[in-house]
């Protein structure tokens, strides 16, 4: 095994950034439905509005990082060991078999993690930011309670939160399949992560 640097510091900063304002649009966003109560629905509605703001600003910046470093082709969706890796989370992972997909610097989403992203970053977020302004410019704060002509808007804000729950207990999941429970974890919170050292080689 070899350490190798995976995860720079504006990737660190944003995926940890946007898992605070993801998990605090989602508590507020709860709340004011009146799922539960936690900060008051006023202040879940300020809260929720600011992080939608914050959340807008760092998906521009993200992209644009993305753009100008290349790193945008990490999230392509690839057809190769989609099949192959279905299977290793189905049950290969239970036999600890070897993961289908090497993760190396230049290739660090394996194929099904590739099609979550793509699509979180090209419908799931963009429907949510448009559906979530929309709300907030044509219904906060004056008539709370009316959704009058935006029920399709609040069904499509609601569907995206549900979605993004998901993703979010998928993803606590996903944290534990690397090479031990914590190595994904301590990669995103140092950069490095150990990789089969054959496997750097043959990529550089």
């Amino acid at each position: 095994m070899e350490k190798v640097k995976i995860y720079s510091r504006f990737e660190r900063f944003w995926h940890w950034t946007q898992m605070m304002l993801i998990l605090l649009l989602i508590i507020t966003g709860f709340e004011i439905h009146g799922t539960f109560e936690a900060f008051g629905f006023e202040t879940s509605v300020r809260l929720h509005s600011a992080a939608g703001w914050a959340f807008l600003i760092l998906t521009i910046f993200a992209i644009f990082w993305m753009l100008v470093t290349g790193q945008s082709r990490q999230f392509v969706p690839v057809r190769n060991n989609i099949k192959s890796q279905i299977m290793y989370y189905i049950s290969g992972i239970f036999k600890k078999e070897p993961h289908p997909v090497k993760k190396t610097a230049d290739s660090k989403l394996n194929p099904l993690q590739r099609i979550i992203y793509f699509g979180l970053i090209i419908l799931v977020f963009p429907v949510q930011l448009i559906t979530g302004f929309s709300y907030l410019f044509f219904h906060y704060p004056d008539k709370p309670f009316a959704f009058e002509g935006l029920e399709a808007i609040a069904v499509l804000h609601t569907l995206g939160a549900f979605l993004l729950v998901a993703f979010v207990l998928a993803h606590l999941y996903l944290i534990t399949t690397g090479h031990t429970i914590t190595s994904n974890l301590q990669a995103m919170i140092t950069g490095y992560e150990e990789l089969d050292e054959e496997t750097e080689t043959a990529t550089n």
